[in-house]
């Protein structure tokens, strides 16, 4: 009987993942754009990293901020158990409050989702300064290679301002999630979309219409819109940290796909609240932020600029799945950055609405303490708990074996655990390969992994993600994994029961577009070498 030998702290950092090969540990989302430093191997508390995203610093009262009021806020978001990943507030071009729930950290980049919108939008800005295509031009125009045959005269109507304000003239919303999969040009599939409506008649939000932004963008430069606006924009403003997806044919997805940190959407919201200004660079022209930023149209969940929403008193904000949200207030000169694992934006809205802009009163007297209180408060979060280590006697009859699993639609065909005092290897063999995860009994631990993910995770499935794991056993034969995807939302659990020679296997996840739980799969264990 072979007994799994626990890996030393040092050894972890070398462990080989997937099928055997040694990964490296700085891999990228998808097609990503950036490599980055990964974060520690092993928990359990890792520290923040060093401050490094240049942005100058600030006492919230010295800039005419209430730390009452922010600690007011936090407090009403825990109340509701709305789960925040982080936050950052600046005003007057200082950052003057900010916090990360570990294990999320500064450092850590973190999926945006459709916030995605309102960065692809800049290089559309860039690219109509640079005359490269106008407003009125019609979208077919571009792609005349994939316009069919018998295209509509909706269609044909399309422009790209249309594209901008989300009245493209479809009746239903294309998510990312129905276009990740399909591994042929997006270009082609916007154009089956039927235009049911004459285009700027109706307004449905679609990250479609995101997409041929940037492929028009991508057309006329000839570069992937995130290496277009790399030099012009991303560099001058110091966001180099980041990954951006590609699309099949070469696009950088204008609706979604890219990740980065809390302080790149908090400068992304600086940039339009300074009117395109960066350290005395017109990076944006202001008459392009004042248009961005104006009410277009209105979808279901509200009034709409170019890729950005409009809020109330003249605030307006990006907004991706999940609720990540870089929140401009042009009046004060503020921004708040959040990114967080809440399902529906309107749960947290109303909170922001509530405390800002009221947090902003230059003339308020500072309550004694408050600032010192949130000061030690947002040093000290922490969104996953403290662990326990746990045992149980079946684990010497389970580790080293593999189990086979019955026929199922994830194309599942065997699982391994090897089992040691301190952690809990999880391996699966699908279509894909054979992905591992080592969870910590007692002890959470970092790692990259190649886990197949897409059906709990809105259909992303990037080559490599980060996570965090742990494992408890729940019962002599009940094994419980939590995984927390931390450059993501995503928090997986798996629960695997042990009978006699089989294993059911069940996996769910805190939020998705779609199921939150997969189909039981179960495994029967190989007889003893």
């Amino acid at each position: 009987m072979t007994i799994f030998d626990p890996l030393s702290r040092r050894r972890f950092g070398a462990l080989a993942l997937g099928g055997g090969a040694a990964l490296p540990l700085s891999g990228m989302l998808g097609g990503a754009a950036n490599a980055r430093t990964p974060g520690p191997l092993v928990g359990p508390v890792a520290r923040p990293g060093p401050v490094t995203d240049g942005l100058p610093r600030s006492t919230p009262e010295a800039k005419g901020v209430s730390s009452a009021v922010i600690g007011t806020f936090l407090d009403d978001v825990a109340g509701a158990g709305l789960e925040l990943h982080s936050f950052m507030l600046a005003r007057g071009g200082s950052v003057v409050a900010e916090g990360w729930w570990w294990p999320y950290e500064r450092q850590r980049v973190h999926m945006t989702h459709s916030l995605t919108k309102s960065a692809m939008v800049c290089g559309v800005a860039l690219a109509l300064d640079e005359k490269r295509f106008a407003l009125d031009n019609k979208v077919v125009s571009f792609f005349p290679e994939h316009v069919p045959a018998d295209a509509s005269d909706n269609l044909r109507a399309m422009t790209v301002e249309n594209l901008l304000t989300m009245q493209t003239g479809h009746d239903r919303e294309t998510s990312g999630s129905e276009w990740r999969p399909i591994k042929t040009s997006w270009i082609a599939e916007f154009m089956k979309i039927p235009v049911v409506f004459k285009p700027g008649t109706k307004t449905v939000y679609t990250s479609a219409a995101s997409y041929m932004l940037s492929a028009i963008v991508t057309k006329t430069t000839g570069m992937k819109l995130a290496d277009y606006i790399r030099p012009k924009l991303l560099d001058p403003m110091g966001i180099t940290d980041f990954q951006w997806d590609v699309s099949p044919e070469g696009v950088s997805p204008g609706g979604n796909g890219l990740s980065w940190t809390t302080a790149d959407s908090l400068k992304l919201g600086m940039l339009y609240a300074q009117k395109g200004r960066w350290n005395g660079r017109q990076l944006l022209s202001a008459a392009w932020v004042e248009a961005a930023s104006r009410h277009h149209s209105d979808d279901e969940e509200g009034p709409y600029g170019y890729q950005w929403w409009i809020g109330p008193d003249q605030s307006y904000f990006g907004l991706g799945k999940f609720t990540q949200m870089s929140i401009v207030f042009p009046q004060y000169d503020a921004v708040l950055a959040i990114f967080s694992a809440i399902n529906k934006s309107r749960m947290l809205k109303p909170f922001i609405w509530k405390h800002f802009p009221a947090a902003f009163t230059d003339n308020r007297p500072p309550v004694p303490g408050a600032a010192a209180a949130l000061r030690k408060r947002t040093q000290a979060l922490q969104l996953l708990p403290p662990l326990a280590a746990s045992s149980s006697p079946a684990a010497a009859q389970i580790t080293g074996r593999d189990f086979t699993l019955a026929a199922n639609d994830q194309a599942a065909r065997k699982v391994r655990f090897d089992i040691g005092t301190d952690r809990v290897r999880y391996q699966l063999t699908d279509a894909r390969g054979t992905h591992s995860i080592t969870a910590g009994l007692g002890e959470w631990l970092e790692q990259e992994t190649t886990m197949t993910g897409a059906a709990l995770h809105h259909e992303y499935e990037p080559e490599r993600m980060r996570v965090l794991s742990r494992a408890s056993w729940i019962d002599g034969r009940t094994l419980e994994m939590t995984w927390q995807f931390i450059e993501t939302v995503f928090r997986d659990t798996v629960t695997c029961r042990f009978q006699g020679n089989t294993v059911v296997i069940d996996r769910g996840v805190n939020m998705n577009s779609g199921e939150l739980k997969l189909p039981s799969l179960t495994g029967t264990r190989a007889p003893a070498a």
